[in-house]
């Protein structure tokens, strides 16, 4: 299919040609033309073949970060000369994706240690597991010896993340007390059982009994050679990161904000940078945050005194809301919710009909997250194998013993339908894009992401998805809510100097303020890149008038995959531009 910038050129190319042929020179107008569009494809292939060494290059060095700078640098710089030429413009907006991601790289390393090496969000102790115990392929006989390759590594990994976290202790980058505690109950918890009862091998033992290649004496035999690992390297390694911490441990202090970190300002202001996507600083986030808390909270009130709850806060009068849909006393709840959970991502796909043209081949299902992260873990996505081996997952944390029930549709709708699985996997089945960017490599920030899942949250509302529901309509209005408090608490963590009680106090519970600590500036992603899409939206929507569909804006989103926000404005741009264009001739 010709690419959109050729599309561009030949009017112009046939109506050149045809001007000139009547003065007599249609010949040398033709050989102009041919070698216009021969330079134009030669600058084409010129880019997609760098472009996909660069990114092989760039993975190939996952296990050397201290070079990923320098390459960093290169790449910019012959980015830079090929936007600076005649790229088409689906190569330009891949050049401006991957630009974007280098240079966030380059203006961010020299604060990867003010991200704690052992948090218990992402910390390298729970990173390794989860890949393994989750995300490891597990589809034939030579993935077991895959696994047992890898498995050997873990505890020099687990060295190295403990020289990284001593070497950034020394120069007072510091978790807070709260932070490392919670770190250190997840290594208690992984140190526990026995070796051959570790979640490691446990997880080989379930995941490799369904390999028909795989014999019944070599399926035990892995499972020894796992618990062999398990107990002679991964164990001491593990105990060595608990004997850190608890050293670390009378150093810390009850300070929340990075902002109390060496160089602790420069470092929000580029997280708020990388993950918004936008130019906004900490001051303006918080007034955006304290202007949808305060319209939320007055829509909320509303639909709150219709359902007769009247007295107290919202907090009040939603925990008061909520606990009239608490399972009943007696058997355990969490298979029926997970069960919930799975008829809504159903009936969320049947919905989706009407407004989506495109939609993913790969399926998606519910699972309950995992014992070892699910006392401190959020709801979550994680996206389909390439080759069909997985499915998208939405794993839902049940820690009990009360549940967010009137909230479960709009998370449902998030993670997965409409949200996160349409938007992830159909990005990496897409055809149209190279490699690098349909397996997000170098990928366009939270912003889009996590702005598409909100954005799809208020989608279900403005499609009266929950007409007859107003319970479920104020759990999806409570979501919003919590979203646009998120603005005010990281950012008043960061640069305000709150506590952590003065987060948990403004409405924020005590595990999602503490994910804040450690990932600072992420949580103000969601809300943000939501009001950047509705703002494309109103624009394209005011611009084409009734030539404006859904289905067509959210195309234009879903089929070029995660980008930057400015990128996405210039390809919503393009588009309105294109509409106009072909409704005039």
């Amino acid at each position: 299919m010709p690419t959109p910038f050729r599309r561009a050129i030949a009017p112009r190319l046939i109506a050149a040609l045809l001007a000139l042929s009547f003065g007599g020179a249609a010949v040398p107008a033709l050989a102009a033309a041919a070698a216009f569009v021969a330079g134009v494809q030669q600058r084409d292939a010129a880019f997609d073949q760098w472009a996909d060494r660069f990114a092989a290059d760039w993975v190939r060095l996952s296990a050397q970060r201290a070079r990923y700078t320098a390459l960093a640098r290169a790449g910019v710089a012959r980015l830079d000369r090929f936007l600076a030429g005649a790229l088409d413009s689906a190569r330009r907006v891949s050049a401006e994706t991957m630009r974007w991601s280098l240079a966030n790289h380059l203006a961010g390393e020299r604060f990867e240690d003010h991200a704690f090496v052992f948090s218990q969000f992402g910390g390298t102790h729970i990173a390794l597991v989860s890949f393994m115990s989750a995300a490891h392929p597990m589809r034939r006989a030579a993935d077991v010896d895959s696994y047992l390759a890898r498995l050997a590594q873990i505890g020099e990994r687990m060295d190295q993340a403990n020289a990284r976290a001593r070497a950034a202790a020394a120069r007072g980058l510091l978790p807070p007390r709260f932070i490392l505690e919670r770190a250190l109950g997840q290594v208690d918890a992984f140190l526990k059982p026995a070796a051959d009862q570790n979640v490691l091998v446990l997880s080989l033992a379930e995941r490799s009994a369904a390999l028909a290649d795989l014999t019944p004496p070599a399926r035990a035999a892995a499972i020894d050679k796992a618990a062999a690992i398990v107990g002679k390297s991964i164990l001491p390694a593990y105990a060595r990161t608990r004997a850190l911490l608890a050293e670390l441990h009378p150093k810390t202090g009850d300070d929340a904000g990075i902002a109390r970190l060496p160089d602790g300002a420069a470092a929000y202001s580029q997280a708020l940078a990388s993950f918004t996507g936008s130019t906004l600083n900490a001051a303006q986030i918080h007034a955006i945050g304290l202007r949808e808390v305060a319209r939320i909270e007055g829509e909320m009130d509303r639909h709150l005194r219709q359902l007769g709850f009247t007295d107290g806060s919202i907090d009040v009068r939603m925990k008061a809301l909520d606990k009239t849909f608490q399972p009943a006393a007696g058997p355990d709840p969490r298979a029926a919710i997970l069960s919930s959970y799975a008829a809504m991502v159903r009936d969320a796909e049947q919905r989706s009909a009407k407004l989506f043209n495109l939609k993913p081949r790969a399926p998606v299902e519910v699972r309950r997250e995992p014992a070892l992260t699910e006392g401190s873990a959020s709801a979550h996505y994680s996206v389909p194998a390439p080759d069909g081996s997985l499915r998208g997952i939405f794993w839902v944390p049940l820690r009990g013993p009360s549940f967010d029930m009137i909230r479960m549709r709009s998370l449902a709708y998030h993670e997965a339908v409409p949200g996160h699985h349409f938007q992830l996997a159909i990005q990496q089945e897409l055809s149209g894009l190279p490699a690098w960017r349909t397996q997000r490599i170098f990928g366009g920030g939270s912003a889009h992401s996590e702005g598409w899942a909100l954005y799809t949250e208020r989608l279900a509302v403005e499609q009266g998805w929950y007409d007859g529901d107003l319970a479920g309509l104020l759990g999806a209005l409570g979501s919003e809510l919590f979203r646009a408090r998120r603005l005010v608490v990281d950012t008043g963590l960061h640069s305000k100097g709150w506590t952590r009680q003065q987060a948990i106090d403004y409405g924020i519970g005590a595990a999602e303020v503490e994910r804040y600590v450690v990932w600072p500036g992420q949580a103000c992603a969601y809300m943000l890149g939501m009001l950047r899409i509705l703002e494309l939206r109103d624009k394209a929507r005011l611009a084409l008038g009734e030539r404006f569909t859904l289905p067509a804006f959210h195309d234009v989103i879903l089929k070029n995959g995660s980008v930057p926000l400015d990128v996405l404005g210039k390809i919503i741009d393009q588009w309105i531009a294109d509409q106009s264009q072909a409704a005039a001739t």
